[in-house]
């Protein structure tokens, strides 16, 4: 039932996306458009990096998911920075950290827990990610806005610039960790005998077709829906801060979102998991590091610094979700807690 909605508002809003902005719609009513129509197309790379994921096995597959889900927040950022609008991009990357860890992870742990009393992963991936959150978050994101309280806007950039790169290197350093020097040391058994059990919806070729299809047409309704931001942000007396943090996270994340919850539906934790927690050390160590280089050729540049509020925001949701998730097991209220804290937060930057 959900595939065949998602395939209507697929097929009717891609249409009306390239039709309203060529005839210069009204933004209220293109925003909607938009954003409907982006979460439609996600719904379709979720269901491709699933079939992937199945062929690929648990690790790779979330990977994949976090990957094309993040393709989608990385396309409407970099529209954002070209448009000048810093804030909105730095607000989206808090927004998609906090939404990863604290609704995706949530939503998937609290429905998957509903059908199951106890959902157990991989633990040692568990305290591997750990680690990385921890680096990640309370490190290099930390540490810029400590320093830069001191420091010039030359030397804050050149700080953010150092950072980034180091964060890459890193990102790049865990990957070869995880998928080749030590794939397969830690992996669950369990998971890897039922992901061979069960037959992709689509083939490996149909499954990249669909993916590099919706990606494209992401490309071009992203660029079209950060310039309708202005007005929706004076209509409803919204901030930056909030569009970044809420809306465009959600909609930006809406791919891997569901297909977390799906795979937590299924009892697969290995793969919700990574993709939750893969997806936040993709924004954090990748993602954000590139948008800070990408500044660098537009005309408004992009240091790493983000507000306090911000800052503690992220830093609560990682010590959250490490103390939840490092004895590898999980249930409906653990779920729920996450989800708690993720509402809290939001009517906190609502009320900002």
């Amino acid at each position: 039932m959900a595939n065949k909605i998602f395939m209507i508002l697929t097929f009717i809003g891609v249409p009306v996306s390239v039709i309203g902005s060529l005839l210069h719609w009204p933004s209220m009513v293109m925003f909607i458009v938009y954003c409907l129509t982006i979460v439609a197309l996600s719904s379709y790379m979720g269901r491709a990096t699933e079939s992937l994921a199945i062929v690929a096995g648990p690790r790779i597959g979330g990977l994949l998911n976090a990957t094309f889900g993040n393709a989608v927040e990385l396309i409407i950022s970099i529209f954002s920075l070209q448009a000048g609008l810093v804030g909105v991009v730095l607000a989206s990357l808090t927004g998609s950290v906090l939404g990863n860890l604290l609704l995706v992870a949530g939503l998937s742990f609290f429905v998957g827990g509903i059908k199951y009393k106890r959902q157990k992963f991989n633990v040692f991936d568990a305290r591997h990610n750990s680690g990385l959150l921890m680096f990640a978050i309370i490190v290099a994101f930390v540490i810029p806005e400590v320093f830069s309280m001191n420091m010039s806007e030359t030397k804050t950039l050149t700080l953010s610039i150092g950072v980034s790169i180091t964060l890459i290197v890193l990102y790049l350093a865990a990957l070869l960790f995880k998928l080749v020097t030590h794939r397969g040391v830690y992996q669950s058994e369990s998971s890897e005998a039922a992901h061979h059990e069960e037959e992709p919806e689509w083939g490996k070729t149909k499954a990249i077709v669909v993916l590099l299809l919706a990606t494209l047409a992401v490309a071009y309704i992203s660029e079209n829906l950060v310039h309708t931001f202005e007005y929706v942000a004076e209509s409803f007396g919204w901030t930056e801060l909030f569009i970044g943090i809420i809306i465009v996270a959600i909609v930006g994340n809406a791919a891997e979102h569901a297909s977390a919850v799906l795979m937590a539906f299924k009892n697969k934790m290995d793969v919700a998991v990574e993709i939750a927690v893969g997806s936040t050390l993709q924004i954090a160590m990748f993602v954000a590091p590139i948008l800070v280089i990408i500044s660098l050729f537009f005309d408004k540049t992009m240091p790493l610094i983000f507000s306090w509020q911000e800052l503690i925001a992220m830093v609560s949701s990682v010590l959250l979700m490490v103390i939840i998730s490092n004895d590898g097991e999980t249930n409906w209220f653990e779920g729920l807690t996450l989800l708690a804290a993720y509402i809290i937060m939001g009517i906190g930057f609502f009320l900002l």
